[in-house]
């Protein structure tokens, strides 16, 4: 797919968003004291790098969720939600003090933008089934909850919402109140939840096109970013139209066989993300992570520091939104360095038509053009258990017998090869140029 229609949501996300969210530290029990630690952080250590965005993930309306809410699709179900008289989730008081006397998000809305990012917000797809139980009225129509809840269309890993009927009158105004509320708070930025697959459940394609419609009424930017994957590739154009990013796989973790699965996924998706709509590897498990769960308990990332230097240069090669998940305030000098190198961040961000330029078994290259005619990066990837030598010849790249490489993670020039080049790396490792004819 080529970037043939450029839509007026394309123009909020050009480059691939770079942020942080709070998930695979907290789960679903991240408190506004725990978030603000990490805006602050965020705005020290990321920000001055073009990190912008903080968000706020799932079950902020839930007084006392627990490390994961509810997992069971029936059992435990309580009406416990902060909700309106609209049938629209509010933020508990309990975990976001702030939220009190009806500001909801905005007070942590204003805080984050005092600080120079911008602010986004989990939601989940449909409608609380609290609402459903109540029959609350649908703002802007004579609709009820009740008529427009498909109570078939469940989510099996939180039981808290039904799926709308889009069928049905006040269907589109429910989702439209919901964006008018969010304007109202201050919301950037938009991780909609149980919508792309559940296998081997549907692609929820009705809500995405409301959630995007209200979007463009409601009078705010707001990126759109699309869970939980593996996103239906068949798809990509329908979800090129609608949102800016989308998942790729299911939950990313500190595994190494879920990096290496994600090349092939990256490799499937080639040609389907342009300025404006990207295709999203998932956030990056880096730091102290599963504080408060959702995934084991409280620990450093289980990938080595050469297996989080791969991760970080095949998100940033292929263009994938870069989302840190670790914790802020406690990331040590060498998780941060790998998260604020000038030189790698403008692979992510200024790179354009990236690829796979061959794999050999467990020897990978990638490439992407660079923005300076006749300048390419290239990222070469040892996916082995063991040492081995990841070549490439010039003819590949096609720019003539002579380049001059510039090591990116090293941020220095390491000279001018003629007809190949080649490097030792060790397992589960990287490389990372910039490559161009001499010029003298």
């Amino acid at each position: 797919m080529t970037n043939s229609q450029s839509l007026p949501h394309h123009a909020w996300a050009k480059t691939p968003p770079l942020g942080w969210n709070s998930f695979i530290c907290y789960g679903s029990s991240v408190t506004e004291k725990q978030f603000k630690e990490n805006v602050d952080a965020f705005a020290e250590k990321l920000a001055p790098l073009g990190w912008e965005y903080v968000v706020l993930d799932f079950c902020w309306s839930h007084p006392d969720p627990g490390p994961v809410a509810n997992p069971n699709q029936e059992a435990g179900y309580t009406p416990a939600l902060a909700c309106d008289e609209y049938g629209r989730l509010l933020p508990s008081v309990e975990r976001f003090p702030g939220a009190a006397n009806g500001v909801g998000l905005r007070e942590l809305a204003d805080y984050t933008h005092s600080k120079g990012l911008k602010f986004g917000l989990h939601i989940m797809r449909g409608i609380p089934r609290q609402a459903v139980d109540a029959n609350l009225p649908i703002k802007g129509s004579n609709a009820t909850a009740g008529d427009i809840a498909d109570t078939d269309s469940k989510c099996t890993w939180l039981n808290h919402m039904f799926g709308v009927d889009h069928s049905k009158d006040g269907a589109q105004a429910y989702y439209d109140s919901l964006f008018e509320l969010y304007a109202e708070w201050g919301v950037d930025y938009i991780k909609a939840d149980d919508i792309l697959t559940d296998y081997p459940g549907p692609y929820h394609k009705s809500e995405i096109e409301a959630i995007h419609a209200a979007i463009a009424k409601c009078g705010r930017p707001m990126v759109l970013s699309l869970s939980p994957g593996p996103a239906p590739v068949n798809q990509a154009e329908h979800l090129r139209d609608h949102a800016n990013l989308w998942r790729m796989s299911a939950d990313f973790w500190d595994q190494w066989k879920k990096l290496y699965e994600m090349f092939y996924l990256c490799n499937a998706w080639t040609n389907c993300g342009a300025e404006g709509y990207w295709p999203d590897a998932d956030m990056l498990p880096m730091g102290r992570i599963a504080l408060c769960g959702p995934e084991g308990d409280p620990r450093d990332s289980l990938f080595t520091f050469d297996e989080q230097k791969t991760m970080i240069t095949l998100w940033s090669i292929f263009r994938s939104p870069l989302m840190l998940g670790g914790d802020v305030p406690t990331l040590d000098e060498a998780t941060l360095s790998l998260l604020t190198n000038p030189e790698v961040i403008a692979v992510n961000q200024a790179g354009s038509k990236p690829r796979q330029l061959y794999r050999h078994q467990t020897l990978v290259a990638w490439i992407s053009e660079a923005p300076e005619e006749g300048e390419y990066y290239l990222a070469l990837f040892n996916l082995a258990d063991e040492n081995d030598t990841v070549p490439i010849t010039f003819s590949q790249i096609g720019l003539g017998n002579y380049l001059e490489f510039r090591d990116l993670w090293a941020q220095k020039d390491i000279g001018v090869f003629e007809k190949n080049y080649s490097i030792e790396l060790p397992p589960h490792s990287s490389a990372l140029y910039r490559v161009r004819k001499p010029k003298h």
